[in-house]
Parts: structure tokens; C-alpha cells; sequence
């Protein structure tokens, strides 16, 4: 049986949970710390709750660490659109005025990455730095879908959402068992997700209408390919990225390829690292927290 996910998106713990309004929405975040800020943007099909280990780690080390649910996810507005980079990029760009800050650095997984990666572009003002984890470049991404048949292959589920209605059928279907499924798939890890933590994602990913919403994310992505917003975006993710980059990516993912990865670096001309941890799947800083927190604190301090 599925836990309340009313309760589950508010979880207890050291940190505090606010509602902050930004960009014509309602954004869920939960906060722990003071000093310079990092904003941690999750990925599909998480929510903020994916960065517990983190924000207690960055606190600790003298950082205010805010981690927010994306537009559609969690306690954030559930908006009818939206589900596009540059919309994102400016939810969060918006979230960190009102917080207060000029800039921050921006910690992003998958669809959370991808956004870090536009904001160094769309948003340059309100980026420090960024951590990509998990997400290419979005140019590097585009090239990789197109010419590597086996990244093809991995990312064909993508294909799979672009029809009405079923696919938000699908990832509910008992008890949003398909969500446990795709954590699973995506992990190199033997134990990860464990018992709890699917149970946490499943039940925080049954409030609806977060299903749609996922989903919409992924339907722009594909029909993007073709229509002029889509063309637009690519166009302006050719501007060259100043900011520091620290690239995260496990070895062993399975559904965006570490050579995919590589080669990110041809579209920033600031500091770059690119970090390929092995034996590790899609999900770096659940599946090994230690050595992630270390490396995200270190490059921190530079």
C-alpha cells in the first residue's frame, strides 16, 4: 500500500519546508543551511526528496542547500504548461531572487540537469556554476540520439510517451509499480532503490497529476525536434558556457550513455571537469552518496 503523498513530499528531517511564488507558479522547496547558495534540481521520476543526503551534507559544510520540486512534481504547481528548458530556467532563475540571492550554483539531475545546463545560457545572471549529473550537454544529446543507433535504442522510451493518455495510465498502474521498475532498470547499484525508497517514489509520484505532467516533459522534448521553439532552443544552446562546469555521469548508465557524456565540454569555455564514476547507473548520488557528496563539496570549495 501506498504512503500518503501529501506526507510523503512534506517529509520531517533537518530542514525546513517553504512554498515560494515564481514565474506564474507555486514552487515546493525545502531548505537547510546558510552560506552561498546551491540549488538542487531533481530528475524523472523523482522529487526534491532524491537530494536528502545531499542537503544535509552541504549544510554541514557551511552551504545554504535548497532543493526544489520541478514545475509538475511533488508540492510544485501541477501547471497545464510549461514542461520546456527555457520556461524551467526561468522557474528556478525566479526562485533563487526570491530567496534573495543574485546567483547560485546550480546541482541538476537528468531533466534537473538539463535545465542547469540552459540557465548557463538563458539565465547566465543567476548561475554561478552548474553540476550537470546524469544529462549531456543538450546539444551533445541531440547529436548522440541522432547518430548513435545504441543511445537511439535507450532513449526510445521517450517515443513511448508521446501518445495521449496511456502512458499517464501506465506509470499509475498499480500502485505506480512501473516507477519502481524504471529506478531499478536506470541503477547499476544491487541495492538501490531499496524497499523505502521505491516506496517513497511511488507514492510521491501518485499525486496526480504528476503523471501528465512527467510526461509532458518528455513530449515536448521529442516533438521539439520539429517545431521552431524547438529549433530555437537548439539554436541558442550553441552559445559557449563561461561559468565553472562540474559533469557527473556513472559509468554504467544505462539509459543516457557515458559516451554521450563526453564531449560536453565543446560548448563550455569556462573551468570543466567531467567526473565518470564506475559501477554506478543513472542515479550517481543515490546509488553512491560518499563518493558524489566528496566530489561535488571539493569542487565547491574551488
Amino acid at each position: 500500500m501506498l504512503l500518503d503523498p501529501e506526507a510523503v513530499i512534506r517529509a520531517p528531517g533537518p530542514w525546513t519546508h517553504r512554498d515560494i511564488s515564481a514565474n506564474g507558479a507555486r514552487f515546493h522547496i525545502v531548505e537547510a543551511g546558510s552560506g552561498p547558495l546551491v540549488v538542487l534540481l531533481h530528475g524523472f521520476p523523482m522529487f526534491w526528496w532524491t537530494w536528502r543526503q545531499q542537503l544535509t551534507e552541504l549544510a554541514n559544510a557551511g552551504y545554504r542547500a535548497v532543493a526544489m520540486d520541478l514545475r509538475g512534481y511533488g508540492g510544485s504547481d501541477h501547471t497545464p504548461h510549461g514542461y520546456d528548458p527555457t520556461t524551467l530556467s526561468r522557474d528556478v532563475a525566479g526562485v533563487i531572487r526570491c530567496l534573495g540571492e543574485p546567483s547560485a550554483t546550480i546541482v541538476g539531475h537528468g531533466w534537473g540537469g538539463l535545465v542547469a545546463w540552459t540557465m548557463a545560457v538563458l539565465e547566465p545572471e543567476a548561475v554561478t556554476a552548474i553540476a550537470p549529473v546524469s544529462m549531456p550537454h543538450p546539444r551533445r544529446l541531440r547529436a548522440s540520439i541522432t547518430r548513435d543507433a545504441l543511445q537511439r535504442r535507450r532513449s526510445l522510451y521517450a517515443l513511448g510517451f508521446q501518445w495521449p493518455f496511456l502512458p499517464e495510465r501506465s506509470l499509475q498502474e498499480d500502485d505506480c509499480v512501473r516507477i519502481e521498475e524504471i529506478l531499478r532498470d536506470w541503477s547499476a547499484s544491487p541495492t538501490w532503490p531499496n524497499d523505502e525508497a521505491s516506496l517513497v517514489y511511488r507514492s510521491a509520484f501518485s499525486l496526480w497529476p504528476t503523471a501528465h505532467c512527467a510526461v509532458e516533459y518528455h513530449r515536448w522534448a521529442v516533438r521539439s525536434l520539429l517545431r521552431t521553439d524547438g529549433r530555437r532552443y537548439a539554436a541558442r544552446m550553441e552559445t559557449p558556457i563561461d561559468v565553472p562546469v562540474l559533469q557527473v555521469h556513472g559509468v554504467k548508465d544505462p539509459s543516457v550513455l557515458v559516451s554521450s557524456a563526453q564531449g560536453s565540454s565543446d560548448w563550455v569555455r569556462g573551468p570543466y571537469s567531467l567526473l565518470e564514476l564506475p559501477g554506478v547507473g543513472h542515479f550517481p548520488h543515490e546509488e553512491d552518496p560518499a563518493t558524489f557528496n566528496a566530489a561535488l563539496l571539493s569542487w565547491l570549495r574551488t
